[in-house]
């Protein structure tokens, strides 16, 4: 294999188990631990450092994932889909902060990814991965978003795709899939139903598999998230980073990031992980408590549809990931997630859907229990735009706009009775 830079990935180490393999040695899993032996990607991490010294970056014209592309599983960033993904808005918010008792928090918008979420980065990378590898079909199941993102990312770039969805997917999300051209196979069951079924039709017809929790490179797409965080704080990382969590896919992304940079000699601790869980979905919050000993929850089941998952596929990982930054997991209701929705619309003028707007109830949580100090630096990853679940949204806020008639004079009186005229 070739390489327009020099920086291949050097080997891929099991989670479970720490054997090592070269390149290209195993395709998804380690063959010794079966589906749980994620395999974490590694690299010449000593001259990766060399392009990401923060001179060379900012003398970089590369724009979103393509400026990582020295330490992504790709041979050339021109594999990469034309959609901007990545580069994705850091906002500094003091009014929603003082609310949440915070005085250094700011908020990072992955809702503004072009399909929408955060799992943009993971499906882009998939993509450049199976065209590389001249693959011209991938399939994945998702509760929507990964599915909805890769279909958007196979669609820009003429890769055919088969996607698995429980039957209980937001239509919104399925509307994206349709419209993408995919083929959609709504599964009469759960997330972890249709994740099978996908790892059934990946043996039987050997289509390439986008599901983060098997394929080893899809972590890597979702790592980036960590290293835009670390450029938008000027070089520097936060203190914690708060982010939602389902199969642990993406916090086990974010550790990922950070240990990376660590391993170039870039930044000298981990910020804190703040991984948070919905009550009804909450297996590696528990597992967490009692010493990473996993329990799967068949009937797992929260208002956030993007975290319901009762057999998180990367535990290992997130369980890892956030034990090796000194974090913790916080566990919150679905009253407090949609509470949490319209704080971080009214008070940043950010519009979640619903699991990327958990992780300022966690935020909530945390600072009310003395788990994070008032004026700790703190950065919260907003996963998914609200667009993807609109009819979430509208409980979550629990009213109705006013109806009034044409007649100026009710328009005054409707008005005066709001305080506005």
């Amino acid at each position: 294999m070739t390489s327009q830079h020099p920086l291949p990935v050097t080997s891929m180490t099991c989670v479970l188990c720490n054997r090592t393999f070269a390149p290209g040695e195993v395709r998804y899993t380690c063959p010794d631990c079966g589906t749980d032996g994620l395999l974490e990607v590694l690299y010449d991490f000593p001259t990766a450092s060399t392009r990401f010294d923060p001179e060379a970056l900012r003398r970089s014209d590369a724009r979103g994932l393509a400026r990582y592309a020295a330490i992504l599983p790709i041979r050339s960033a021109k594999s990469l889909p034309p959609l901007r993904v990545g580069g994705t808005p850091f906002y500094e918010v003091p009014r929603l902060g003082q609310v949440l008792g915070l005085s250094r928090l700011a908020v990072k918008d992955d809702g503004q990814n072009p399909t929408g979420s955060l799992k943009d980065r993971a499906s882009a990378v998939a993509a450049a991965v199976a065209l590389e590898s001249g693959e011209p079909l991938i399939t994945a199941a998702s509760t929507g978003n990964a599915a909805s993102s890769l279909s958007g990312m196979c669609a820009s770039v003429g890769l055919r795709t088969v996607i698995f969805v429980p039957e209980r997917a937001p239509r919104a999300k399925v509307a994206q899939l349709l419209m993408f051209g995919a083929t959609v196979l709504s599964v009469r069951g759960t997330y972890d139903d249709a994740f099978e079924l996908s790892l059934r039709a990946t043996k039987e017809f050997g289509w390439y598999n986008r599901n983060t929790g098997f394929n080893p490179y899809l972590l890597e797409g979702k790592k980036t998230a960590a290293l835009e965080i670390w450029e938008d704080l000027g070089y520097r990382v936060p203190d914690y980073v708060a982010v939602s969590v389902g199969d642990g896919c993406i916090v086990g992304g974010l550790g990922k990031g950070f240990r990376d940079l660590q391993r170039m000699g870039l930044i000298d601790r981990l910020p804190r992980l703040l991984a948070v869980q919905a009550r009804g979905s909450s297996v590696l919050a528990k597992a967490f408590a009692q010493g990473d000993r996993v329990v799967p929850e068949p009937d797992a089941d929260t208002y956030a549809d993007s975290i319901s998952v009762g057999f998180p596929r990367a535990a290992a990982l997130a369980l890892r990931g956030v034990r090796e930054s000194a974090g913790n997991f916080v566990v919150v209701e679905d009253e407090e997630i949609q509470e949490a929705q319209v704080l971080l619309a009214h008070h940043a003028g950010v519009f979640a859907e619903p699991a990327g707007a958990t992780p300022i109830a966690g935020l909530r949580k945390a600072v009310s229990q003395g788990l994070i100090p008032r004026e700790a630096r703190v950065v919260a990853l907003v996963t998914g735009n609200g667009l993807k679940d609109v009819e979430g949204a509208l409980k979550a806020l629990r009213e109705e706009p006013i109806s009034i008639d044409r007649n100026p004079a009710t328009l005054r009186d409707t008005l005066q009775a709001q305080g506005l005229a």
